[in-house]
């Protein structure tokens, strides 16, 4: 795929014109979007992407448009995934709704910074070194495993070693004031909760990107295709943010899809690695022709069965668990709780263990 230096330079503008109007429309007014509000960007930038598609196959055909869509729709749902976490650091910080605005929308281009030089690494790399994509394989399935493994671990997130290192270096107030990142008092400069919330984004954003770069190189070599499907999954996902909402609980069996499609690419990527052996201790060096050779046309069936079915089965599973009434209460028969018990009953009512997603009690920087 042949892709014009005046491609990729309008390609570049456009993305920096979206984000200048998203900033704009932040920085005018900063508040929590509606529902429509939401709905309506989140379609326009699907629709934009399936515009992309079409483009690419009228220009280039419909093996690149489906190259595309897979690594779109494989990137654009780990990104689902990955609001859970920010779900939790927004809460985690106590951050007020009006400005979780901005916070996504740093986060997304710090995000888009951060895979864009992935990107540039990846494809250098792998143009030259055909061996990589054993290690992207073997890192894929070890990520699949620890999610089927650890799939309830994202209900804490902890600090990671920049956040406790910015608590340690620099001056943080209690309080947050308003969106800023600074602020005075008693004529002291401090920063703001709002800047450790944005490191805390913009690492958690690192530490994604070790995960989907990989993947998307397992469904195409192309760079443009590989950054472009990156930017498509990564604009909107602040709306999505807010237009799921609470659904973000219920996708209980998310993680487990995403284990079986990091699986399946990890997999894909060795059977691909071994077709373009060139390893003189395996197999001599030769070329491995035994290897079946996943279509780009079958990863993309693959890919859209399980995530669609982890989706129903997340919703099916969910509504079963609201509709289904609690226990009655025994009656007490012999006896009448004391006024003084009764309290104490109460709060233990409220105490059970938190549901997927459940956000922690809010935890200021002091």
């Amino acid at each position: 795929m042949n892709i014009p230096a005046w491609v990729w330079v309008a390609t570049l503008c456009g993305l920096a014109l979206l984000l200048i109007f998203d900033l704009a429309i932040i920085g005018r007014r900063p508040h929590e979007p509606t529902i429509r509000e939401s709905a309506l960007w989140v379609a326009f930038y699907v629709g934009l992407a399936g515009l992309f598609a079409l483009g690419i196959y009228l220009t280039s055909g419909g093996v690149y448009a489906t190259e595309f869509v897979s690594g779109w729709v494989t990137e654009y749902s780990l990104s689902v995934d990955n609001l859970f976490v920010f779900v939790i650091i927004m809460g985690k910080f106590a951050v007020p709704r009006i400005y979780q605005q901005k916070v996504l929308m740093i986060g997304i281009i710090l995000a888009l910074i951060m895979r864009g030089a992935f990107i540039a690494v990846g494809a250098a790399v792998v143009s030259r070194f055909v061996w990589v994509f054993y290690l992207f394989g073997l890192f894929l399935i070890y990520t699949a495993i620890q999610l089927v493994r650890h799939k309830e671990d994202d209900d804490d997130v902890k600090e990671n070693l920049m956040i406790r290192w910015a608590r340690r270096v620099l001056p943080v107030s209690k309080d947050f004031d308003g969106a800023r990142m600074t602020t005075r008092l008693n004529g002291k400069k401090f920063v703001t909760p709002m800047l450790i919330v944005m490191i805390a984004i913009g690492t958690t954003d690192l530490m994604f990107a070790v995960d989907s770069i990989p993947a998307i190189f397992g469904l195409t070599q192309e760079p443009y295709l590989v950054f472009t499907a990156n930017v498509f999954a990564l604009m909107g996902l602040r709306q999505l943010y807010f237009l799921l909402g609470g659904l973000l609980d219920r996708l209980v069996y998310l993680s487990l899809g995403l284990a079986v499609v990091l699986g399946f690419i990890g997999v894909k990527l060795l059977f691909h690695a071994m077709h373009e052996n060139n390893l003189p201790f395996l197999n001599g060096g030769e070329h491995m022709s035994w290897a079946p050779d996943i279509s780009t046309n079958l990863s993309l069936v693959v890919i859209v069965g399980v995530l669609a079915v982890a989706t129903v089965a997340s919703l099916i599973k969910s509504r079963g668990a609201v509709e289904t009434p609690a226990p009655a209460a025994p009656v007490a028969t012999e006896a009448v709780e004391s006024e003084a018990d009764a309290p104490g009953k109460a709060r233990g009512a409220t105490g059970g263990s938190s549901a997927r997603g459940a956000i922690p009690e809010p935890n200021r920087p002091q």
